[in-house]
């Protein structure tokens, strides 16, 4: 029985290792392919190098990860938390920004050097901090005053990565936290009225629109019945919302303006604002169904994709790969999403079960903005490609959160199903 036990410990869960290897593998092809250009810039042609020893290091590190245990990561968590959010405080002082993220501060930079993102620790920081969290609650959440200490765990990384004028990563602690919410139990009307200032402020730009959310919204607080405090609140904060929404937009700078604006239609600023989604769109398209080679792309070639080994690297897996590449690279992660979405429901206990879930959220967040900006589904935030973009500290944030997950899948072997994947 002795042996047995050892042997469930140390077991690996291989269609996850597997999955999480095919993907960084074809990221390093496609950053390698990326510098194969007519006219080389200085550097791009060795990225790939780079991303490959990153890679390397990566499975250094998460080979050591996998050698601890699921409670000394619930132990770390509030040290890590601490220091994600020191890192992300010296920001303000050390930041710079880099490619469509220029105008961010999200590298922390000393001397010139960039030592990396502190947003990427921050997200796997607030996951473990926010899964204790939940996890010591243990009556079930009825009103919106009981998530107060849970959302403030959210707020101050949040706030701090909103500072740096980092939309693209504030959106992934949004969707962390939503998403770990939901798997805690917490019911979805409490999470729709949650998110309703938001939806309002996003639909006031159509009075008509605004509207019927607004009646919508109406009839679940009379179903659903919330302290009457919280219920008018809940009202007031949406209409305070409607009528700040056009204010807002008055209030933006007109570059941030037009910004919004080629979301909507690109062609309204074709060689500036929406060049970038434009030719992205271009070079998908024009992929097909086999797509045009490995390295042969020529909207790459030409050296027009835009950031295309960060930012719109899935522009050229559609370009040269076509639509065969294009299933194939989201089948992988598709895979990915179910396998750790089984990790969380087998695994020993609530704090790692919700560990695994808030992890997989922040790659589905990345992988649908990222994807949904390159065909213009989502406005250009300047976020990556989960172990495809080029990055160093993205891969190896990436990759120690596979080697969590692998962790709990192997402390949560034998544990029934919930969702009988």
């Amino acid at each position: 029985m002795a042996t047995t036990s050892i042997l469930r410990r140390q077991s690996v869960d291989l269609p996850l290792l597997i999955t999480a290897l095919l993907l960084s593998i074809f990221g390093v092809a496609m950053v390698f392919s990326a510098g194969q250009v007519e006219t080389p810039r200085p550097g791009m042609a060795t990225l790939w190098q780079k991303q490959a020893l990153w890679f390397g290091a990566s499975l250094i590190a998460a080979w050591v990860v996998m050698r601890g245990s699921v409670r000394l990561i619930e132990w770390s968590a509030w040290p890590l938390y601490a220091l994600a959010c020191v890192l992300l405080l010296m920001l303000q002082f050390l930041g710079s920004g880099a490619g469509t993220a220029a105008s961010t501060k999200q590298w922390l930079t000393i001397g010139g050097v960039r030592l990396g993102q502190p947003a990427e620790l921050g997200k796997l920081a607030t996951t473990f901090m926010l899964a204790r969290v939940l996890a010591s609650q243990r009556d079930t959440v009825a009103s919106l005053r009981e998530l107060w200490k849970p959302l403030l765990i959210v707020a101050i990384p949040l706030l701090l990565v909103l500072a740096t004028k980092d939309l693209g990563t504030a959106l992934t602690f949004i969707g962390i936290c939503f998403a770990m919410l939901f798997w805690a139990g917490v019911p979805w009307p409490l999470l729709l009225m949650l998110a309703s200032p938001g939806i309002s402020l996003v639909f006031a730009f159509s009075t008509g629109v605004w509207g019927a959310w607004f009646l919508v919204l109406i009839a679940l607080v009379l179903w659903y019945r919330p302290y009457l405090v919280e219920g008018v609140a809940l009202v007031v904060t949406n209409v305070v919302m409607g009528v700040v929404a056009p204010l807002l937009w008055d209030k933006l700078k007109p570059y941030q303006q037009k910004r919004l604006l080629v979301f909507l239609d690109p062609s309204i600023d074709s060689q500036g604002s929406g060049y970038n989604v434009i030719q992205s769109k271009v070079a998908i398209g024009s992929g097909g169904i086999f797509g045009k080679g490995f390295t042969l792309g020529t909207q790459k070639r030409l050296d027009f994709i835009p950031e295309r080994q960060t930012d719109f690297i899935f522009s050229i897996v559609g370009e040269e790969l076509g639509f065969v590449g294009v299933a194939l690279a989201l089948g992988l992660f598709l895979a990915l999403f179910l396998r750790s979405t089984r990790v969380a429901s087998r695994a020993s206990d609530m704090f790692p079960s919700l560990v695994a879930f808030g992890l997989m959220s922040a790659w589905f967040v990345h992988v649908v903005v990222n994807v949904g900006m390159t065909l213009n589904l989502m406005p250009v935030t300047g976020i990556p490609l989960p172990f495809f973009s080029y990055g160093g500290s993205f891969l190896m944030v990436s990759w120690l959160a596979v080697a969590v997950m692998l962790r709990i899948s192997a402390e949560g072997r034998g544990q029934p199903d919930a969702l009988g994947l």
